[in-house]
């Protein structure tokens, strides 16, 4: 009988260390995808020309451009499309994808945790998987996000250098920034928490099936 509550006790703190990790794992997906979406280092250009080394960086809002803070001058939401070319439509529909994939994703994760909460503290073996499939669900939607976001700013260098021609870049770098890696930790935290939560949500699953002895 001794040896049958310890092992109960030990599956216990098991499950315990399990829940707990996927809590730590969420929220630092949400805080992850909270500062990404904040900041303006997703984007960064670089001209190698200049003596300064002048250099701007965007974000999904707005841009910075040596020092001074630039609101994009274009809503993808309100802006009228036929005033642009195909190729910008196409970017602009890009976008509007973008900053409507990240922060509902955000939102998600944040009712998502509340939701893992209350299902960690039922032992529901339904209600973790269930909160593991959303979470894998919220990770979908970042990981559409960001990928989004990668071929929009390719499809956007493409069409400046299509523009100003090779010269005309022959001095600039380009590459993404910390930001779209905070969203790519994210993405990773989500996946790891589902996972998580999988592995609770069968725990429990097992200490159910377990005959009582008296």
């Amino acid at each position: 009988m001794r040896e049958l509550n310890f092992h109960l006790c030990r599956m216990r703190v098991t499950f315990a260390s399990v829940v707990i990790t996927a809590g730590i794992c969420g929220l630092l997906s949400f805080a992850f995808l909270a500062t990404s979406l904040g900041t303006d280092y997703w984007y960064i250009i670089k001209n190698t020309s200049d003596t300064e080394g002048m250099s701007s960086h965007s974000g999904l809002w707005s841009t910075n451009e040596g020092g001074k803070l630039l609101a994009d001058s274009i809503d993808s939401f309100t802006a009228d499309y036929s005033r642009y070319s195909e190729v910008e439509r196409h970017l602009l529909s890009l976008h509007s994808a973008i900053v409507v994939c990240l922060p509902v994703s955000l939102v998600l994760l944040l009712i998502g945790g509340i939701c893992g909460l209350v299902s960690s503290l039922a032992r529901s073996p339904f209600l973790l998987t269930g909160t593991a499939s959303y979470f894998f669900i919220c990770s979908l939607l970042t990981l559409c996000g960001v990928t989004l976001y990668i071929i929009y700013s390719h499809q956007a260098l493409v069409e400046v250098e299509r523009l100003v021609g090779q010269e005309g870049l022959a001095y600039i770098h380009t590459s993404f920034g910390w930001s779209l890696g905070l969203a790519w930790l994210s993405y990773s935290l989500e996946l790891l928490t589902g996972v998580l939560l999988l592995v609770a949500a069968r725990m429990t699953k097992r200490h159910h099936s377990k005959p009582t002895m008296t």
